[in-house]
């Protein structure tokens, strides 16, 4: 009752919590340093951040999924896929990872990779030990130049 005399709707509510968890998450992976070194090192660096990010939130965006037009969850993601978007397009003008495919494509893809490595994760297939390493690597070959 209380959370509902702040938000009108279960909507608001979930769109709230996805905007601060986001946002957190947003301040976590801007400490992550993407610059100097091979773009692949900064990759590694980033997806070993970012994988436990996704798993922490995924019951969020799950909530999100049901309330909220993909349009909005889209747009609240920005800047975790514009930070992703610039390091494969250095990648790429680095002559380290591929070309041929759109880069929204190879954000998207990124993004399953994370989600599915949560989700291995959560159901006791993937330690978490494990996972940042998991999730690096099937990345990598996904961007590696044909």
């Amino acid at each position: 009752m209380t959370l509902y005399g702040h938000f009108r709707t279960r909507a608001d509510l979930v769109e709230a919590a996805l905007a601060d968890a986001l946002r957190a998450g947003d301040e976590a992976l801007s400490a992550v340093d993407l610059t100097g070194d091979d773009a692949r090192d900064a990759l590694g660096r980033l997806l070993g951040s970012s994988w436990t990010l996704v798993a922490e939130s995924a019951a969020l965006l799950t909530a999100a999924q049901g309330v909220l037009p993909a349009e909005r969850i889209r747009a609240q993601h920005a800047a975790p896929a514009q930070r992703m978007e610039e390091l494969i397009r250095r990648g790429q003008d680095d002559g380290v990872f591929r070309t041929d495919l759109p880069i929204s494509w190879l954000v998207n893809v990124i993004h399953y990779v994370l989600q599915g490595a949560a989700e291995e994760n959560r159901a006791g297939r993937l330690k978490a030990e494990e996972t940042a390493q998991v999730v690096t690597t099937t990345v990598q070959s996904v961007l590696a130049r044909p």
